[in-house]
């Protein structure tokens, strides 16, 4: 079919406006877009979905947000099975959270969203100095979001109103204090222990197995010796470096850049001024705040009779140790290095002038400017390099989104082959072997995504060896490749693994004898206790826990020490099998009082976070919340794996 598209271009293209017009005609645009936008539902939340793109939206917004925050995040962990899923848990405790505050006619009165608005520093650092609202700046930064300010406003008391759903619940929480202490001193007790271990290693060196059980169990697990579908493939990548490349700039437009601009690429402005500071932190009390701006107003006082006496007052005076000594010299600073009053009054002097008393979080400031430092203005020449490195990276940006259509457009239009868009394009295609469905340890960028390798490994791709459609695999950066060589998954024969099935079939008998005998002597010993052969005495707590495996320790502290000694035994998995011995509880040692109330106090949020989850999860089947999707596995190993590995 998609041959026939390809060699009929205009009589397909007839035939679908023949289709397409009349559907708008009859339904218009918005019911066909509404049609378009519907998609598979992963989720349902009081009976309405949330569909693919809503997920796939929802986890874009988070990928992007957090590489905005932390830049060297390894970009595989935001885009495993994991975290996708993880971004719909979120989604749908946010639908449940908005339910339930629609059902509950939940509302944020203007005063509470001024409130809240008036908070937030991103908006505090928009006022002008006489603490009015600089209103072109504030829509300018809600712009670059893709929002007005009442698209803003709104978002803001609709977060105000869902957190009154929680709200209550985590206000209310509370624990007495025996109840505390009962709780957690339990948690923190020792209890002096011994220990036997049966590793499965030990027991599995005492095995001999012949080829035949070799066999039957390489037979009984085929699917631990296959092989992985494999790939060779080409593709290529677009990005803005690669737009970058392709773009010449010429001499009139870069001296013009340079007449814009030379002011602000030859660096900022410095200041240097010196400061008497008298202390008073935002928290002290009005009539401390007010007993220091009079001391402040009675050394400007002094200054200003005498102004070559600043340095001496400063010394004799300032609170502050680190410019005191030096007769109040703070050095050169830009904007952006002080406190915004003590910025803004720094940067509205002239040279030699003394301010007026300036109120800071830290106090009331007296503030001389001592010298101005303008910003060297280089040449041209010097600059070139810089302004044509500059100016090619904006253009780059600009010409992106038209290159990425035609990159879109043309690994679809000429499917079985990337070299001729890559040739218009001018762009490198690369060659890479061995490529597997999963991400390999330690690869990177576009083979390490997996959104691109599900669009390679699609049958289609696989079948036909088309290119696969231009994938997003990070902010501007498009990808498309092909399967030029195809090895579909194997099991792999009982020759070539031979020694890989010695080692797994060792490691889970090795791990069976580990835990029958363990399990023998669990029971001669409790019926024996003298007869116990078992380590040295260890005092075990959760905060001590000798490097003991967790199982063990978590086994030592649960067992029920109401008659001791006490048994118990505890399964280790691929490492085998262990027994402890409970002999004496130690009650931890009495903390000091402040750690005793700090301690309880986190008691009271653990509780209270607990309450939180179970109102959330009573939230989540009234208004009977369901996610479509199967959970992904953990990646945990299972015994044979671990133990070989």
């Amino acid at each position: 079919m998609f041959d026939f598209i390809r060699k009929h271009t205009k009589v397909t293209m007839a035939l679908l406006f023949l289709l397409i017009v009349p559907s708008f005609v009859l339904f218009g645009l918005d019911g066909y877009n509404r049609s378009s936008e519907k998609g598979v539902a992963v989720a349902k939340v009081d009976g309405k979905e949330i569909i693919q793109s809503d997920w796939d939206r929802a986890h874009q917004n988070e990928v992007d947000r957090l590489r905005t925050s932390m830049p060297t995040l390894d970009a595989k962990l935001l885009d495993s099975p994991q975290a996708r899923y993880a971004t719909l848990e979120r989604l749908v405790r946010d639908r449940v959270i908005a339910a339930a505050a629609d059902k509950f006619k939940f509302t944020t009165s203007d005063q509470r969203l001024a409130r809240e608005l008036q908070q937030s520093p991103e908006i505090a650092a928009l006022r002008r100095p006489d603490g009015t609202l600089d209103m072109e700046r504030y829509r300018q930064l809600l712009s670059s979001q893709g929002m007005t300010p009442e698209m803003f406003e709104a978002n803001v008391r609709a977060d105000l109103s869902r957190r009154q759903v929680l709200a209550g619940v985590g206000a209310s929480g509370f624990s007495s204090a025996p109840a505390a202490d009962m709780a957690l001193n339990a948690y923190f007790e020792k209890r002096e222990i011994q220990v036997a271990r049966f590793n499965t290693a030990d027991l599995a060196a005492k095995l001999n197995p012949t080829d035949a059980e070799l066999e039957q169990f390489y037979k009984a697990n085929e699917k631990l010796f296959q092989a992985p579908e494999q790939a060779n493939i080409e593709y290529v990548l677009l990005d803005v470096d690669a737009v970058k490349k392709n773009i010449s700039v010429n001499e009139a437009d870069l001296k013009t850049y340079y007449e814009q601009n030379a002011q602000r690429l030859s660096g900022a402005e410095e200041r240097r001024a010196s400061h008497i500071l008298i202390t008073s932190p935002k928290t002290a009390s009005a009539a401390e705040r007010e007993k220091a701006k009079a001391k402040a107003e009675e050394l400007l006082a002094v200054v200003k009779k005498a102004p070559d006496t600043f340095a001496d007052v400063a010394r004799n005076n300032s609170q502050d140790p680190g410019s005191a000594p030096n007769g109040g010299d703070l050095d050169f600073f830009a904007r952006g290095a002080m406190v915004k009053p003590f910025e803004d009054a720094a940067f509205s002097m002239k040279k030699g002038d003394l301010s007026a008393v300036v109120e800071s979080d830290f106090g009331y400031h007296l503030i001389k400017l001592t010298d101005v430092k303008a910003p060297k203005q280089r040449s041209f020449e010097e600059m070139r390099t810089e302004l044509e490195a500059d100016l090619k990276k904006q253009q780059a940006q600009k010409k992106f989104s038209e290159t990425a259509e035609a990159f879109t457009n043309g690994v679809y239009e000429q499917s079985d082959s990337l070299k001729p868009m890559a040739e218009r394009l001018k762009l490198e295609v690369i060659s890479a072997a061995n490529v597997t469905r999963q991400p390999v340890a330690g690869a990177k960028g576009v083979l390490a995504n997996p959104k691109f390798l599900n669009a390679l490994f699609a049958p289609d791709a696989i079948e036909n060896k088309r290119n696969t459609e231009a994938v997003e695999v990070a902010p501007s950066q498009l990808a498309s490749g092909r399967i030029v060589q195809y090895t579909p998954a194997r099991t792999q024969p009982f020759a070539e693994v031979k020694d890989v099935v010695r080692q797994r079939w060792l490691a889970q008998r090795g791990a069976e004898a580990a835990r029958k005998e363990g399990a023998a002597k669990l029971a001669a010993w409790k019926a024996a206790p003298a007869s116990a052969a078992l380590s040295e005495t260890l005092l075990v707590s959760r905060e001590q826990t000798q490097k003991l495996p967790a199982q063990i320790v978590d086994a030592a502290l649960r067992a029920d020490a109401s008659a001791l000694p006490a048994f118990a035994g505890v399964d280790l998995g691929a490492q085998g099998y262990a027994i402890v011995k409970i002999g004496k509880v130690v009650p931890r040692d009495a903390p000091l009082e402040a750690t005793a109330k700090q301690e309880r106090d986190q008691y009271t949020q653990w509780w209270t976070s607990a309450e939180n989850l179970a109102y959330y999860n009573g939230l989540k089947e009234r208004f009977k919340s369901e996610i479509l999707v199967s959970k992904p596995s953990t990646g945990k190993l299972n015994t044979e794996e671990a133990v070989t590995q």
